[in-house]
């Protein structure tokens, strides 16, 4: 199986363009580039630290390690959304439906990488 048939890979990869493209086409213009160049590089870090991290599972802290830094920048991600949301660029259904996304990932992302620890042990 490759990174690109895995669940995790194909959401992340299809919210970080959503993502994209919101922030492009539906914040204010000073928006786009503070904020929502912020939200762009932390949502594409997700699927390019899995993809990584991906490529080095037969080392598993390599894998744990590139797994962590995919976590945090969905962390990253939920918060640059949260602040978005409170300063009210993003419409309510927006938010939810990537709020409720990103929390998704970041549990997929969660329970991968206590996986791999626990098979270490």
């Amino acid at each position: 199986m490759s990174y690109e048939n895995s669940a995790l890979y194909q959401l992340a990869r299809q919210m970080a363009v959503e993502l994209h493209q919101l922030t492009l086409n539906d914040l204010p213009k000073f928006e786009m580039y503070e904020q929502g160049s912020q939200i762009r590089r932390s949502g594409k870090a997700i699927v390019a630290n899995f993809v990584e991290g991906y490529g080095r599972q037969h080392y598993p802290n390599e894998y744990i390690k590139f797994l962590t830094y995919a976590l945090a920048s969905c962390d990253e991600t939920k918060a640059h959304l949260e602040l978005l949301h409170e300063t009210d660029p993003m419409n309510p259904d927006q938010f939810a439906y990537f709020y409720g996304n990103y929390r998704k990932i970041g549990a997929i992302i969660y329970n991968l990488r206590q996986s791999v620890i626990n098979k270490q042990k």
